[in-house]
């Protein structure tokens, strides 16, 4: 019979297991339940898979457990043991959190599943245990000692297994809620347009919902919900029984090749626009020319007599509109001269572009009908042109005149978290671009941050990442051109922001107007306590939790 107080010990430490796999979860979350890259999140910090409290706990208590043990049946080695099971497993207090964790159907699955591996470790590890004669006397809490910190060490490794475990049916749940979302588009059977790029899709499709709104009823994903899954809850949620629904406006997402081609297989895009090809999610990817023909994968689920859209000033997406598919192909530009641009370049073209705090104000010319319109949108950064002439071009397509879409765009507002800017209550004016960052939307976003010339000027960033090896360079970069428009920079967590750092500093950057911090809130405190009115703040991207320090 095994002794019940080895049995306390092991519940003890199977009690951490469930609560670390449970802390753990969130960050499994935050992946994606891609499993190899939570895994390399875990090894790339020596605290993430062996933290140094709970570690020393057991060490100490298996050493106090040898050498003050006297006799079998002493009743120290059991109070050692348990108070060393619930200091190394107690848990430690939780920084700042900016996405908690979302107990989703799937999540719970998974939680249930890895919580069952980690109980029936324990089982097997108490029969080892249970295995030592009596005479072993204290080697028996040594046992049981290992046996549960070996049990709290893999709680990460339990919630790979139960997602593993749990694939079979996942793949099951995945494969109806996509056979549902395929017969509700059947049935309201709208125009698709599908929208890719490294960046600005989101922007894109917001702008272009509202342009056919004005005379059509358009539906687009919300928020940034751009993957396969993410689009089936868009359909089956808010499309289904709407008949009045005339354009489903989809972005598409990729982290990997075949994902855009698995979202345009469900919902057969009529109309494509291909917004970017950057070195965002870089990482992933591997190079430019992988990312360009996961792209690309948009304009290949067209039909022959398709639509589509390209920004002629990226080179990886007007080599697309140059492969010659589909048949009827428009391309945009926002820097090219219309006396230069080829017979059979950019069909719309922007010139005259200036920005204000009040926005945008540029001429569009549709080179095809040789008619033209002012555009003036309530919208910063100049990137935002190429969003609005891709919405142009479609909307026009449609059947819109370029001025009846020059009128939607004075009504518009920016998509959330995207050089959105409003003023507080103390007259600090905050610009918030946090959704994400990339080279391009960086350096237009400072831009912004530039035209405010009352009073300080602050930059708060956590820099840009998943650009492989580019991140590093990018970044210095980034340090380069806040030195030329920032006045204060915070910047947050040490280890990313390095290479922005040293860019400040190359520029000549003050040292002295520059801060790292750890964690978001404290850059907040710190301009909440140092700014006035008059002053302005730009957030630049905000980093998952799995990128604290």
């Amino acid at each position: 019979m095994i002794d019940p107080v080895l049995i306390i010990v092991l519940l003890v430490w199977l009690a951490g297991t469930r609560h670390r796999i449970y802390r753990q979860a969130r960050f499994y979350q935050i992946e994606e339940y891609m499993s190899g890259r939570y895994l390399r999140w875990v090894a790339a910090s020596r605290e993430r898979w062996l933290p140094a409290r709970p570690a020393l706990a057991w060490l100490i208590g298996t050493a106090l457990i040898v050498v003050l043990s006297e006799a079998p049946g002493d009743l120290l080695p059991t109070l050692i043991a348990l108070a060393s099971a619930g200091v190394a497993v107690w848990p430690p207090t939780i920084g700042e959190i900016k996405k908690p964790f979302r107990a989703t159907p799937r999540a719970r699955r998974l939680l249930g599943a890895a919580f069952v591996t980690a109980a029936l470790s324990s089982l097997i590890g108490l029969l080892i245990v249970g295995a030592l004669p009596e005479s072993a006397g204290e080697l028996r809490f040594v046992a049981v000692s290992a046996v549960g910190f070996i049990l709290w060490l893999l709680a990460p490794l339990y919630l790979v297994i139960g997602n593993a475990v749990m694939s079979p049916v996942e793949g099951y749940l995945r494969g109806r809620f996509v056979r549902q979302a395929r017969g509700v588009l059947a049935a309201v059977n709208p125009t698709v347009i599908g929208i890719t790029g490294s960046y600005g899709k989101t922007s894109t499709k917001t702008y272009l919902a509202h342009i056919l709104n004005g005379r059509y009823h358009a539906y687009p994903t919300p928020k940034s919900y751009n993957t396969l899954m993410g689009v089936c809850i868009a359909i089956n949620n808010d499309l289904a029984d709407d008949y009045s629904t005339e354009y489903f406006v989809a972005e598409m997402g990729a982290y990997i090749p075949g994902e855009i081609a698995r979202i345009c297989d469900l919902t057969h895009p009529t109309i494509s626009i291909v917004i970017e090809v950057g070195p965002q999610h870089l990482e992933r990817f591997g190079s430019l020319e992988n990312i360009a023909i996961a792209k690309y994968e948009i304009i290949k689920a067209l039909p022959p007599d398709g639509l589509g859209v390209f920004n002629w000033d990226n080179p990886y997406v007007r080599a697309m509109y140059e492969r010659g598919y589909p048949a009827e192909r428009i391309a945009v530009s926002r820097m090219i001269d219309p006396a230069d641009a080829p017979a059979d370049g950019p069909r719309f073209v922007a010139t005259g572009v200036t920005q204000s705090l009040s926005g945008l104000h540029f001429t569009v010319i549709d080179r095809q009908t040789d008619t033209s319109a002012v555009f003036e949108a309530p919208l910063l950064g100049a990137h935002t042109v190429t969003n609005l002439l891709l919405a142009a071009a479609v909307a026009v397509h449609e059947g819109m005149s370029l001025r009846e879409v020059a009128q939607r765009v004075k009504g518009l507002q920016p998509a959330e978290n995207r050089l959105n800017r409003q003023t507080t209550a103390n007259g600090i004016t905050i610009i918030n671009d946090a959704y994400s960052a990339n080279p391009v939307g960086a350096r237009n976003a400072l831009a912004v941050l530039s035209m405010h010339t009352t009073g300080r000027r602050l930059l708060i960033t956590p820099g840009m990442v998943e650009l492989g090896p580019l991140m590093d360079e990018e970044n210095h970069k980034l340090g380069a051109a806040a030195a030329a428009h920032a006045t204060d920079v915070i910047l947050v967590g040490v280890e990313q922001t390095a290479p922005i750092k040293a860019g400040l500093l190359d520029a000549g950057f003050p040292e002295d107007r520059l801060h790292v911090v750890a964690a978001l809130g404290e850059a907040v405190d710190w301009y909440q306590r140092v700014l006035q009115a008059g002053d302005t703040v730009l957030f630049l991207n905000d980093l998952p939790d799995t990128y604290s320090s």
